[in-house]
């Protein structure tokens, strides 16, 4: 028998739908993802990590769950809401419906409910806390809502990162890579490896002298969840590998801590972007490329920076979308260049990264 539940938003709204995957009650941030395919990618992104995930694409799960698509070992969301999810997927590689995926991984999920009414009303209002709860007393899960530590506050990072160094079996690849994990998606150790790279991966509090003292060709900063403003502690370690002059590539939450270890600020955005279709321009290329992005925070704008020269911005509102040094081989961009999902038009900034190692191994 279908269970009915709610989803219950802190400003007092609440959606009455029908529970499917694992029951229980779960709190978290409330987003959404405007990509039309990708769920289960979207699922196993670290960077979803403590929030609820609303797809705005109204019918998910109709090509199932396969072993290869995750981009982490756990499915990192605390909730999903769907319009409509499919009981009997259709794809080769399926293993399992969506309702069983969730099932297994703990993670509740609420179905049947006017999702686009509800992405309005988080565009409009801008992203709050929000509660998928089987209790009907809506009054007390509010209160709870608004008792609750914020999301802005919480460390996720923590949460994410690996514990402990993690070796490649293989290191006979042309270029070493050191991999500060933030919240690392698989497809950026693939791609890198693709590029002849073996990528050595750090936790995230690790100082800057044992990842330098390993002898990298190249440095990567990786995507992840939260507030950059929740990693202070870690930023004399970024300003530190910043200034070792070997390559630097900083990805969303990496580009937003290179920004603020020379002293940029971020900011949170009304409802954050979240999808496949982001148009961002490349400054330098007088191009757009359509990126795939995840992120709810933003840097600043800057203006005559005395080591930073914006690269990239975002068509949609004008944020900053990629940063340059003006004297060290450091580069970073606010979106996901590994897709996963999404268009796979900004891979080149693999090929870039490559091509700096290159020159600084030549010289």
């Amino acid at each position: 028998m279908v269970k009915k539940i709610n989803l219950v938003l802190e400003d007092g709204t609440f959606y009455s739908g029908f529970s499917f995957g694992f029951q229980k009650d779960v709190y978290g941030e409330v987003v959404f993802n405007t990509s039309m395919t990708g769920y289960q990618e979207m699922l196993t992104d670290p960077s979803y990590r403590g929030q609820i995930l609303i797809p705005t694409y109204p019918l998910i799960g109709n090509y199932g769950i396969s072993s290869k698509d995750v981009e982490s070992s756990n499915i990192q969301v605390k909730g999903f809401v769907v319009r409509q999810f499919c009981e009997e997927p259709s794809h080769n590689n399926s293993i399992m419906n969506l309702d069983q995926y969730l099932e297994n991984n703990k993670i509740p999920g609420i179905f049947g409910l006017d999702t686009r009414s509800i992405v309005k009303k988080i565009r409009n209002a801008g992203v709050m806390m929000g509660a998928i709860s089987s209790n009907n007393d809506i009054d007390n899960i509010i209160k709870k809502l608004n008792s609750m530590e914020s999301y802005d506050d919480q460390n996720f990072v923590s949460e994410v990162s690996t514990q402990q160094k993690i070796s490649p079996s293989n290191d006979s690849s042309k270029y070493k890579i050191s991999l500060l994990d933030l919240g690392v998606k698989n497809n950026i150790i693939r791609l890198l490896e693709f590029r002849n790279c073996t990528v050595e991966v750090f936790p995230y509090t690790t100082k800057s002298i044992e990842i330098l003292s390993n002898n990298p060709d190249g440095i990567v900063l990786s995507p992840g969840p939260g507030d950059p403003n929740n990693l202070k502690d870690i930023l004399p370690n970024i300003k530190a590998i910043i200034e070792s002059g070997i390559p630097v590539l900083g990805i969303c939450l990496g580009h937003q801590l290179i920004a603020k270890s020379l002293g940029v600020e971020t900011f949170k955005l009304p409802f954050g972007h979240r999808g496949g279709n982001q148009p961002v321009k490349d400054i330098k290329k007088n191009r757009v490329y359509v990126t795939a992005q995840n992120h709810g925070y933003a840097v600043s704008s800057i203006d005559n920076h005395e080591y930073l020269e914006v690269t990239h911005i975002n068509m949609n509102d004008g944020t900053v979308s990629g940063l340059m040094h003006k004297k060290l081989p450091v580069f970073s961009i606010q979106y996901h260049s590994e897709a996963s999902p999404g268009p796979k038009d900004s891979e080149y900034i693999f090929d870039e990264f490559i091509k700096k190692i290159k020159e600084i191994k030549d010289k």
